[in-house]
């Protein structure tokens, strides 16, 4: 199936826009191939600002409109237990949200951005949009990561090399309970060191320490630049240290 038989079978919905490279294509291809479809970004503690920034910049770019919805996760004693299923109890949370809001808007058909190679295993939160009956166009096309990339550039969107981006709460080990104040401080040092010129990077919270994982290539210039990061990250972590386990790129 093409996306566009997928919107001309479905050509009114809402869709759950995270402002990430596959939500991203799928707002393109709504407006493109849709009749109806509008844009859900739900704003919550877990998703940094920059995200709303690329969302509002990309439904702008397809003209396809969006509703911006707030959801207090930080009210959830279960989300912020941070249990290792932790994502289950997000998702249904956050698409819980999106489905009311939906309904009031007067559409049924919910969809999201996960792709085909998204493991269903290995990702609690799948478990919530299947028993929400949240369908996944890109999966359902056998669209890749490495396929939405290239139909984004084809597109002319400007994520289709944005890094993969996962919520701030996956920065913090399961166990240890989320705070807003953890959250505001991993977000602040991460865009801190992508002020410096780094990208892709995750700053991984384990108390005062900030545990840095850089992709491979980056490696060498935070070690020379270490000191700068040092005092970047200061006034949120005592402590900082890079993580030899480095990040690959999706």
């Amino acid at each position: 199936m093409e996306l566009s038989q997928f919107f001309g079978a479905y050509p009114s919905g809402a869709l759950a826009f995270s402002g990430g490279v596959d939500s991203s294509l799928l707002v393109w291809a709504a407006a493109k191939y849709g009749r109806d479809w509008r844009a859900y970004y739900v704003q919550a503690a877990f998703q940094p600002a920059f995200e709303r920034k690329d969302a509002e910049r990309i439904a702008a770019q397809c003209g396809l409109p969006m509703t911006v919805i707030e959801a207090d996760v930080l009210s959830d004693p279960v989300i912020t237990a941070n249990p290792p299923d932790r994502c289950y109890y997000c998702k249904q949370k956050i698409f819980g949200t999106i489905l009311s809001q939906a309904r009031q808007d007067g559409y049924t058909l919910v969809i999201d951005g996960t792709n085909a190679s998204d493991d269903m295993n290995d990702r609690p939160g799948m478990r919530a949009l299947k028993e929400m009956h949240v369908i996944s166009p890109l999966r359902e096309c056998g669209l890749t990561k490495a396929d939405v990339r290239k139909m984004s550039r084809e597109a002319g969107l400007f994520t289709w090399n944005k890094p993969a981006y996962a919520c701030l709460a996956t920065r913090i080990p399961s166990g240890t309970p989320i705070t807003e104040d953890m959250l505001r401080r991993v977000e602040r040092s991460e865009h801190a060191l992508t002020e410096m010129g780094f990208s892709d990077l995750r700053v991984r919270a384990r108390g005062t320490l900030a545990l840095i994982q850089f992709p491979e290539e980056q490696i060498s210039r935070a070690l020379q630049q270490r000191k700068e990061i040092l005092a970047r990250l200061g006034s949120d972590f005592s402590e900082a240290a890079i993580d030899l386990k480095t990040r690959r790129s999706q």
